[in-house]
């Protein structure tokens, strides 16, 4: 096993001192200073929902207004914009920032901290959820929504061939043969990229970054990774994985037509499939993860946000009022669950009416109900790395092609590890191997 330490300097570095951003100015950006009185802020984001909060937030807090504008999803160039922002001493004080991004944020200097405001309220969110916003006793922003995974299934397929959603992954693999057989055209899952095959990871135990005394570790290619790597490339080459690409429009015919039997996926997935896969209105429902060992609960996740505080912010105080509103409110939360399927990071928001009420689409299941229970089972010992654009990136290629024959998932993890490390070097960070 290959592992990567980055040593405090590089670390400290990475995220404090290196490619430190300007700040922004208070006229372009923020026209309060820090303290807690009035303030007047920017906020970008994206999610479904944001717009009605960020009103109700006006309406009841009148000596702090928050001006949201919707941008494109980080991925899709949120995020770049925003970084462009923060060189141009132009950004807003709030952004809507993935927890697989905000250490790369704050490897560029791009955020800002407000343990000072933040500390007090530590136990309002989940661990792993808190994890992923705080690094060395610097706090980024307040997480939103966590992204327990479940399996999302086609119950009326499953019915028709007399299985059971599966307990372990051995008994996946064996259904996964028998939904083939039943019909060449019919596969048991699609392939998984980015931060969806990151969630099969993080439940087998891998970890692919971690900071170890003075240093990073980086590790995809690790002895648990590997395992995760080399089941999903042996339903692969029993070509019992379809080749429609998830979010393809392939991806959700399949789904609608129960031609893709099944996917392993967060608690927003909901959302997703309900969306694309119309079709499938009725047919589906959720149950629990499958486990590598009988008997064992360990749970996956995959995505999740955080309303972060951009570099340059004036009015930390308010931001941080803000960003702790959004995700501990209930009315606005709970327009939130409707609107995005976000499931909250804040565990007193998991008695929301809006989780307990039975979905048509998963045939009247209270499917809330399944991720409630996996929430707590999530592991807290996930590190995101410091470059995760350019090692998603890199990941996203190198998987890719491992599914569609050329080279293998092991090889994909290997590669990338190799990758990111070039990577940290190529941003003049100590590495040593």
């Amino acid at each position: 096993m290959q592992k990567t330490r980055l040593r405090t300097a590089g670390v400290v570095g990475a995220l404090a001192l290196t490619l430190v951003l300007g700040g922004c100015s208070s006229s372009d950006s923020d026209s309060a200073g820090g303290g807690g009185g009035s303030a007047t802020m920017k906020f970008w984001g994206w999610s479904p929902g944001y717009a009605d909060a960020v009103k109700a937030f006006n309406k009841s807090h009148p000596d702090i207004k928050v001006d949201y504008q919707e941008v494109q999803p980080g991925a899709k160039g949120g995020y770049q914009k925003m970084l462009n922002a923060v060189q141009a001493d132009n950004s807003p004080c709030l952004a809507q920032v993935g927890y697989e991004t905000l250490p790369s944020f704050a490897a560029q200097g791009a955020l800002e901290d407000v343990a000072k405001y933040a500390e007090g309220d530590k136990g309002d969110f989940q661990k792993a959820a808190w994890n992923s916003v705080s690094l060395g006793g610097a706090v980024y922003g307040a997480p939103v929504d966590t992204g327990p995974m479940a399996l999302f299934y086609n119950k009326k397929l499953y019915d028709e061939l007399g299985l059971k959603p599966p307990k372990t992954w051995d008994e996946y693999a064996k259904q996964a043969k028998k939904i083939h057989a039943s019909d060449p055209k019919r596969f048991v899952s699609s392939p998984y990229l980015n931060y969806d095959y990151a969630g099969l990871s993080w439940q087998a135990g891998a970890s692919w970054f971690g900071i170890k005394g003075d240093a990073w570790q980086v590790d995809l290619a690790s002895p648990a990774g590997k395992k995760v790597a080399d089941y999903w490339q042996g339903l692969a080459d029993d070509g019992l994985i379809s080749k429609a690409p998830m979010y393809d429009q392939a991806w959700y015919s399949g789904l609608g037509s129960g031609n893709i039997a099944s996917v392993v996926g967060a608690v927003w997935q909901a959302g997703v499939i309900k969306g694309g896969a119309k079709d499938g209105s009725g047919d589906w429902a959720v149950a629990p993860m499958p486990q590598w060992s009988a008997g064992d609960t360990a749970v996956g996740n995959a995505g999740g946000s955080a309303t972060a505080v951009l570099k340059g912010c004036e009015s930390t105080e308010a931001a941080w009022t803000f960003a702790h509103w959004l995700s501990t409110d209930r009315e606005a939360y709970g327009g939130l669950v409707d609107k995005a399927s976000l499931y909250p990071a804040a565990p007193a928001l998991l008695d929301l009416p809006q989780l307990k009420a039975g979905d048509p689409y998963f045939g009247g299941q209270k499917i809330y109900d399944v991720f409630a229970a996996a929430a707590p089972k999530v592991s807290s010992g996930w590190t995101w790395g410091p470059v995760m654009t350019k090692t998603s990136a890199d990941l996203d290629d190198a998987l890719s092609k491992a599914w569609a024959g050329k080279g293998t998932i092991a090889d994909a993890l290997r590669g990338t590890q190799d990758k990111t490390v070039s990577e940290l070097k190529n941003q003049g960070l100590t590495v040593a191997e």
